[in-house]
Parts: structure tokens; C-alpha cells; sequence
């Protein structure tokens, strides 16, 4: 079956497991931080030239579901065309191999799938090769045609134009539109729920200009440049403020807050918000104690600390490498948590810690776009 983005029919239990080829690339990490959050364990299959057929097909028996992400889209002709065609036939091997099928293959396919290009080529033949694999295996076969994908930690160049544009704009480089032309655009973690079946996620396509696209990150990126929240108003705004601050991040991790004094003492700005709704709260926290140890997958959460010592600390999911940030309260600083990096702040003073929290959204107890996760991997 062919289906054009929707797709809500998994009902996962909490012992899950799902093979994904492809989980190195860009979206093979948003789909394994979507698996996370929904409690179902991802087990990688690499194709290409580091297959392994028997790894394959015993990965395949221990799984649920296989979703097949990894493609060529970038090369030769030749390199795009049959690159696709080569890892579809790898997986179709690995499947006839398994001794205990999964009962389902989802394939990430594309709109362009059938297009007289090397890549729409590839994809309808790898599509085609995958759905023959099934039937004889008796497995349930799902083609989802995806459009264009943008989202945090996208490759410049490579993935998407928006992850260049994002890239651009962070380094101080001028974006330039080359040819303008209409876009589809869906955020990588609607895509992820749509290949997963836990979401429709129809309603989240965006259609807009390229040109139109750079006007929406050049506003936002010009805002956020003295930590102004921009207009956040629509998913699509949030979505795309999301992928710039993933391009940003490194650039400018935290935003020291302006000083205004006068022989009253000192005050302070702590968020100012262009558009859309939110949510303030503050804690405190006694020495030694850690709060957090969770991430969100479109929130945006800033931390600032008002009176006493903390380490702020974050990872990236998947990865292993801890960022960590030492704030005081006479030196306010903000730290916005990116999203799907898990972070924690600790009280390493000997006073009670006293932290503000600004959140873009009101908490909702039903959808708290929170999971557990520890930084320390």
C-alpha cells in the first residue's frame, strides 16, 4: 500500500522493537528520538557497504517492524540511481533470511518517487524491489511519500534548504535564493510519528516559497540575535526556530542577560517573546540536588538562574558527549535547552538555588512533551 503522508495504525506496547535502516543519517535520528519518547527500541540494520546479511536477518527476527530510511540522494547519476536500488535488494536479502519476520516493512519513500530523475527513479525501483519482498514473506508493506523534510541538526548543503539557510544565517553568512520555486515542507518529527503509525500527520505540511522560507528564518534568526523569543504563533514557526537554534547552538550557547543598574540595585530581562503563548515558573533547590533529566521534542525551555551556583548540563540523544554550563545568579545568564538533548541543572553551591523557567507553551498534563532521560550516558 501506498500511502500519501497519513498513517496512524501501530498500536506499540512498551516491549517494542523496531529495525531501521538508515538510523545514522538525518532522519533515521529523528525517527529513533520519536521511538524513545513512545517507549520502542530502535535496532540499526547499516546497508551499503557495511551490510552484513546475517546480522541483518537476525536483527529482523528480533523485531516488530522494519522501517527502511537509508537511500542515496546526493552523487553521480549512477550513484543515486542504483545506490537506492542496492540498499533495497540488501534489505529484501536480510528479510528472506529472518527466521521470524517482522510483520511489517514501512518504507520512508518520496514524492518525487517515479519523477524521469536518477533519484525519482531509484526510489520508485527501491519501493518496487521492497514491496515484492514482502508479499512473498507474507509481511504487511507500507510506502509513505514523504515531502520535503527540514529539522534540528540537519547537514547544510545536503539535506534540505532550510538546513543551509539555518547554517547560513548562524555563521553570519547571507542565504542566497537561487531559484524560487514552491516547497512541501513537513518537520522531521511528523515524519518520524507518520512512519512510526502513531500520528496523522497530514495537517503538519507547510507549503511555501523558497524565498519565502529565508524571509521566515531571517526574522527569526534577526530576534533571537539578543535572545528575543520570535513569533511563535504556528507549528510551522516553532518548527523552524527549532532548527535554527539546533544551527546556532554552537555559536552562541548561552545568552548573558543585560545589566540595567542604578542605586536601587540591578534589573533584569528575562524573556521577551515576539508572539505566542507561554509559561513562567521558578524553583528552588537545595545543595547537591539535581532537577530535569528529560527532554521535549518541540518545546522551548529557557533556564535562568537567579540566586546561588548550578551546572547546567545537556547531551543530544544518541550521542555521548555532555555540554555543560557553570551560571550564577549574580551573573544571569540564559540557557535555552535545545530540543531532543536531554538536560539536567545541579545545586553546586552551598545556598538554596533559586532558577526561573520559561516555557513556549502552557503545560498541558495530557501531552507534556517531557520523557525521561539521563544526560550521563
Amino acid at each position: 500500500m501506498i500511502s500519501r503522508i497519513a498513517r496512524a495504525d501501530s498500536d506499540w506496547n512498551d516491549m517494542a522493537k523496531i529495525a531501521l535502516t538508515g538510523a545514522r543519517g538525518f532522519l533515521g535520528w529523528h525517527v529513533r528520538c520519536a521511538a524513545a519518547s513512545a517507549g520502542i527500541e530502535t535496532i540499526p540494520i547499516p546497508l551499503g557497504d557495511g551490510f552484513d546479511l546475517s546480522s541483518a536477518a537476525a536483527a529482523l527476527s528480533d523485531s516488530d517492524e522494519v522501517i527502511h530510511l537509508a537511500g542515496v540522494n546526493r552523487g553521480s547519476d549512477e550513484e543515486v540511481e542504483f545506490g537506492n536500488e542496492r540498499f533495497a535488494r540488501q534489505l529484501a536479502e536480510a528479510i528472506a533470511r529472518a527466521g521470524n519476520r517482522p510483520a511489517r516493512l514501512v518504507v520512508a519513500n518520496s514524492i518525487q518517487a517515479g519523477s524521469p530523475t536518477p533519484y525519482g527513479r531509484g526510489k520508485a525501483l527501491a519501493s518496487g524491489i521492497l514491496s515484492e519482498a514482502a508479499d512473498r514473506s507474507g509481511i504487511d508493506f507500507r510506502s509513505v511519500l514523504l515531502p520535503n523534510l527540514f529539522g534540528e541538526h540537519g547537514r547544510p548543503f545536503y539535506n534540505s534548504v532550510v538546513a543551509t539557510f539555518a547554517h547560513q544565517l548562524a555563521v553570519g553568512e547571507e542565504p542566497r535564493v537561487d531559484g524560487d520555486r514552491a516547497l512541501t515542507l513537513l518537520h522531521a518529527q511528523d515524519a518520524a510519528d507518520v512512519l512510526l503509525g502513531t500520528s496523522d500527520a497530514s495537517q503538519h505540511e507547510t507549503v511555501a516559497t523558497v524565498r519565502e522560507v529565508l524571509d521566515e528564518l531571517r526574522s527569526i534568526a534577526s530576534a533571537y540575535a539578543d535572545g528575543t523569543i520570535p513569533d511563535l504563533s504556528s507549528p510551522f514557526r516553532r518548527d523552524l526556530f527549532n532548527t535554527y537554534r539546533a544551527a546556532s547552538f554552537d555559536a552562541r550557547p548561552t545568552i548573558p542577560l543585560q545589566r540595567h543598574a542604578d542605586a536601587r540595585g540591578s534589573f533584569f530581562e528575562l524573556v521577551r517573546v515576539a508572539g505566542g503563548g507561554g509559561q513562567s515558573s521558578f524553583s528552588t533547590t537545595v545543595p547537591g540536588v539535581t532537577r530535569g533529566e528529560h527532554y521535549h521534542r518541540r518545546k522551548i525551555e529557557r533556564f535562568i538562574v537567579l540566586s546561588g551556583e548550578a551546572t547546567i548540563s545537556m547531551r543530544r540523544l544518541f550521542h555521548d558527549e555532555v555540554v555543560e554550563f557553570h551560571v550564577r545568579g549574580d551573573e544571569p545568564t540564559a540557557v535555552d535547552m535545545p530540543t531532543m538533548w536531554s538536560h539536567d541543572i545541579t545545586n553546586t553551591g552551598a545556598e538554596a538555588l533559586y532558577t526561573a523557567f520559561w516555557i513556549n507553551e502552557v503545560f498541558d498534563p495530557s501531552n507534556p512533551d517531557t520523557y525521561a532521560e539521563k544526560v550521563q550516558p
